[in-house]
């Protein structure tokens, strides 16, 4: 897969995407960003977080974009962060090197729109209750405002299975990827929510022809103020690459 983003590209045949769910302090994203620096394509962090509770940790948003911005300089690896509003984008274009539409904003077309307009590429999860249809055609907003740098991203769909997080569904992300001719990357962390399956369901994304991962990693996952059930530990998750490398 191919990024470009300022004067620098990301040329790897498979993405390896990699960081904390939200970034809680520089110390945190640093301890854990420099834990996996050699393992890592592209450093992930949340500053703004959708959270489904009142009250639960939402980011430290503008200072949390500055933390990311710092440890991205300190070790020369482009950043992914989520943008929750319009009025944001700008704003999280100028710290972030890739822009990222998480699953409940996949068809806010305004939000899709703005971000087509940075040109800054676009990673878009698929929606937890949207049809491979539905989601193509929300890469199309970003599309058609003159952005072609989308990624795609299967993080799992909302069924009747109860026994993981959300249910993977490796073949829309195949069926996505062969229609849109766009590159395609699995979230194991929240399609399974289970850290023992994220090592087989990297393996399986791989295997299956598909463009990369990105995974939840924490360098204390049990103190994690997000999601801390499905983070691994940076060792976990170098070892994991090291089987898909």
């Amino acid at each position: 897969m191919r990024i470009k983003y300022d004067n620098h590209v990301v040329d790897q045949p498979f993405l390896i995407i990699g960081g904390p769910c939200a970034i809680e302090s520089l110390d945190q994203l640093s301890q854990t960003a420099k834990a996996i620096s050699e393992s890592i394509d592209v450093l992930r962090g949340g500053a703004y977080k959708p959270r489904s509770k009142p009250g639960s940790f939402e980011g430290l948003k503008l200072d949390g974009l500055k933390i990311l911005k710092h440890v991205s300089a300190s070790l020369n690896l482009p950043t992914v962060t989520e943008v929750l509003d319009t009025r944001d984008v700008e704003l999280v274009a100028e710290y972030s090197d890739i822009l990222q539409i998480g699953s409940r904003n996949m068809q806010n077309f305004e939000l899709l729109k703005e971000a087509g307009k940075t040109k800054r590429p676009v990673l878009l999860k698929r929606g937890l209750a949207s049809t491979v249809d539905e989601w193509l055609s929300a890469a199309n907003y970003i599309q058609n405002e003159g952005n072609g740098q989308i990624i795609l991203c299967e993080r799992g769909i909302r069924t009747f299975e109860t026994s993981t997080r959300f249910t993977l569904d490796l073949a829309g992300a195949i069926v996505a990827k062969n229609l849109s001719g766009l590159p395609v990357i699995v979230d194991p962390s929240h399609a399974t929510g289970k850290p023992e399956l994220i090592e087989p369901i990297s393996l399986a994304a791989k295997a299956a022809g598909l463009d990369g991962i990105i995974i939840e990693t924490h360098y204390k996952p049990d103190l994690a103020l997000c999601d801390r059930e499905q983070a691994i530990s940076t060792n976990h998750f170098n070892s994991i690459v090291s089987l898909l490398r």
